[in-house]
């Protein structure tokens, strides 16, 4: 067999105590670059492909990263009725969101080839997390390719267990982590963050950042010295800038107009401003040009319009310290709050910042409302979770509604890390969460927003909430050296500016954090300024919250159903749930409640009724609970023997025998003379000194017979017995010869 002669490129750098491997040369190799990254027995594909311009040039960026589960890479077959991978998961989406952020600020200005980076994960071993080497693998496919690229970038997650930072934790280790931090850099800068935390200090957040950004160097080294050897020469592109005989006279005839435009308060106001300066200058340009020239170049015209209203806000701001909506740099816009807006529902609250607006709406529900997330780690349940609504007339357009695309899933994720920390543990509060955030007005921060109405209807619900949260998003304009930290940013300013830095927190830390940046980083004095921001922030929108609601309602509503929980030794949960399931489902047929059992012994138990609630928890107890000798049982006979009767007891999950010796029977009376089967029967327990097996008796105490003897048990264990002795003692040879039909007579 003629082989190929594959030209395989390898290296290895251990980065924590594990052992990172990029190749590339063997697979995929028509795409532009691409590179297999292993950790553990975790392996990634990614390829990255340059397509070419279309007819028309467009006025963005078009990059596409799709991160697309495999579920044989985790040894599953996908469910559903066609048995394949269909659309993304909402984890898939997030981390194509995440590698996006990281890469797209590193390529060059005016690039405008459509570039399609797609990461596979063919290996997942459950223990070392694609996201991070999802980040790697892009900046190396990108890198040795022929693509134009300013990289290249690397990524880590940290963690923080027992006080000490963990660079790229297991899966199993961010369980108990008090932090989850992924950050993406070059050598020189951080420009990627997203972060979950556990009311994390700023000062411990800065730190970890800059731990992580250490061990980013290390990769960004091992890169570039791979590029050496396998990367491709870069080819040239045609970049998609605007003529400077074009800008130039359209500054110098226009700048003042647009600068004043700029300033006009409210954003319908000035955006309507805008587009009648805007449409003034393409008419006034197309006489000066001619049809001919300005069809040539409107595309220009239009796009230095815009080019020129990013020049002067950002100037304004930078030199003047003048922002658009006229509020100083750390001004925070206008803060309207209300809870209980909306009846019915189980909490609700309107939280109002500016022109951004946002409903929040929370339901409790029990566990059969938890959301199954099946992905490459091993299915599991959520109890909380959020979802985000951008409405198109939020910012007063027109357009396609319905399911949630990537902008309001990543939003969505980042207010419920949010507010993650802040939800009561199952076996404190059993009910099922769901919050949706309606953006019903949009100029800016509506993640945020949403951070804060989803907290002030957790508390309206009655939801114990162990610290309220808020959210701020902070912005930068930056030139040259020369830099400014914006508080609460609009969104002018956030299209305009060169970061996003979004951070929610309590009073005592941070709870989640996102970064995004225009430029290819930020310093560590940047950041420390916009911790230090958004800190002050956070404490005063808590305090303007704490103004409607202090602290969680003590009650819930009336129509939220009511569950109770029991915790049972987990050994025991087979007799409750019985075979197939036929106890359980008996008790919740006859009680018409939802009871959900948990491996560790919690059992919950829903139902609008007390009463059935109630019903419910004497069943199950009753199935857990060993008879006692001091109590008296309200009992029905369920068999009837010669020697006794056969009694259920404690709402039939437990049966025992009462001797006749035990019964109001008189002496040479027979026993179904005095009772049938399903008469109600008083009993207490007198022995039970083998298991499943229960003597009772209707005699009160100190009335009981003398001690029976072993016999007696195995007679009873063979489910006869001999009763008491009216005609003298035979013993076992006189018993077995009165069966065989005669008798020996003792002497």
């Amino acid at each position: 067999m003629q082989q190929h002669a594959f030209k395989v490129f390898k290296k290895s750098v251990e980065i924590g105590g594990k052992t990172i491997t990029i190749e590339t040369g063997k697979i995929a190799k028509q795409a532009n670059g691409s590179v297999i990254i292993t950790c553990g027995q975790t392996v990634l594909l990614c390829t990255a492909v340059m397509g070419k311009l279309g007819k028309e040039m467009t006025d963005f960026f078009p990059l596409t990263v799709d991160y697309i589960e495999k579920m044989y890479a985790s040894g599953k077959i996908p469910g559903g009725f066609f048995k394949r991978e269909a659309k993304p998961s909402t984890n898939a989406t997030l981390i194509s969101r995440l590698i996006d952020r990281s890469i797209r600020p590193l390529f060059p200005d005016g690039f405008r080839n459509p570039v399609h980076v797609v990461l596979s994960p063919l290996s997942y071993d459950g223990i070392n997390d694609p996201a991070p080497l999802g980040i790697i693998a892009a900046s190396i496919a990108l890198s040795i390719s022929d693509i134009p690229f300013n990289g290249p970038i690397a990524g880590v997650t940290v963690g923080l267990i027992n006080n000490e930072f963990i660079i790229n934790p297991t899966i199993e280790e961010l369980e108990t982590s008090l932090l989850n931090l992924n950050v993406g850099g070059s050598e020189s800068s951080v420009v990627m963050i997203e972060a979950g935390a556990k009311d994390v200090t700023e000062a411990k957040m800065l730190e970890a950042v800059y731990f992580g950004h250490d061990f980013i160097k290390m990769l960004c080294q091992m890169q570039s010295e791979f590029a050496k050897d396998a990367g491709k020469s870069k080819v040239e592109v045609i970049l998609d800038k605007i003529p400077d005989d074009i800008i130039k006279p359209m500054e110098e005839s226009y700048g003042l107009t647009i600068n004043e435009t700029m300033q006009v308060k409210g954003k319908h106001d000035r955006q309507n401003a805008i587009d009648a300066l805007s449409e003034r200058i393409v008419l006034e340009t197309a006489e000066k040009l001619g049809e001919e020239e300005f069809a040539k170049n409107e595309r220009y015209i239009k796009q230095a319009i815009e080019e020129l209203i990013k020049k002067y806000v950002r100037q304004t701001i930078l030199y003047e310290q003048n922002r658009a909506d006229g509020r100083g740099v750390d001004d925070i816009r206008d803060i309207s709050i209300e809870i209980d807006y909306l009846p019915i529902v189980h909490g609700s609250a309107l939280f109002t910042r500016g022109e951004t607006q946002a409903l929040g709406c929370v339901t409790l529900g029990t566990a059969d409302d938890e959301q199954i997330i099946d992905g490459l780690d091993e299915e599991y349940k959520k109890t909380f979770f959020l979802h985000y609504n951008f409405p198109p007339f939020s910012v007063g357009e027109t357009g396609r509604m319905g399911s949630p695309g990537r902008r309001e899933l990543g939003h969505g994720a980042l207010a419920e890390r949010g507010l993650e920390y802040i939800i009561p543990s199952k076996d404190i509060f059993p009910y099922t969460i769901r919050i949706v955030s309606e953006i019903l007005e949009s100029n800016g921060s509506s993640s945020m927003a949403t951070a804060c109405v989803g907290c002030l209807a957790l508390m309206a619900a009655g939801v114990p909430i162990k610290a309220p949260v808020a959210g701020i998003a902070n912005g930068l304009i930056m030139e040259g050296d020369k830099f400014i930290v914006l508080t609460d940013i609009q969104g002018l300013e956030d299209h305009l500016g060169d970061m996003d830095f979004k951070v929610t927190g309590t009073k005592n830390g941070i709870t989640a954090m996102q970064m995004d940046i225009k430029i290819e980083g930020i310093t560590k004095e940047i950041m420390t300024i916009a911790l230090q921001k958004a800190r002050m922030s956070i404490n005063t929108i808590l305090g303007y919250m704490e103004q409607v609601i202090t602290e969680p309602r003590k009650e819930l509503a009336d129509n939220v159903p009511k569950i109770e929980t029991l915790q049972v030794d987990p050994t025991r949960l087979g007799e409750i749930i019985g075979a197939s399931g036929k106890i359980i489902k008996a008790i919740i047929e006859e009680t018409k409640t939802s009871i959900n059992i948990e491996d560790t012994g919690l059992v919950s138990i829903a139902s609008a009724e007390t009463n059935m609630i109630n019903r419910a928890k004497e069943l199950i107890l009753s199935i857990i609970t060993e008879p006692s000798t001091s109590e008296w049982y309200n009992g029905v006979v369920s068999r009837i023997e010669t020697f006794g009767v056969f009694v259920k007891f404690m709402n039939g999950y437990k049966e025992g025998m009462a001797h006749v010796s035990g019964l109001p029977v008189p002496r040479g009376e027979n026993v179904s003379d005095h009772f049938k089967v399903g008469d109600p029967i008083r009993v207490r327990l007198t022995e039970s000194d083998k298991p499943g097996k229960l003597a009772l008796s209707t005699r009160e105490f100190g009335d009981d017979p003398a001690p029976r003897t072993a016999s007696f048990d195995r007679d009873r264990d063979r489910g006869y017995d001999r009763g008491p002795r009216r005609d003298g003692d035979r013993g076992r040879s006189g018993d077995r010869d009165r069966r065989d039909g005669f008798n020996k007579k003792r002497y």
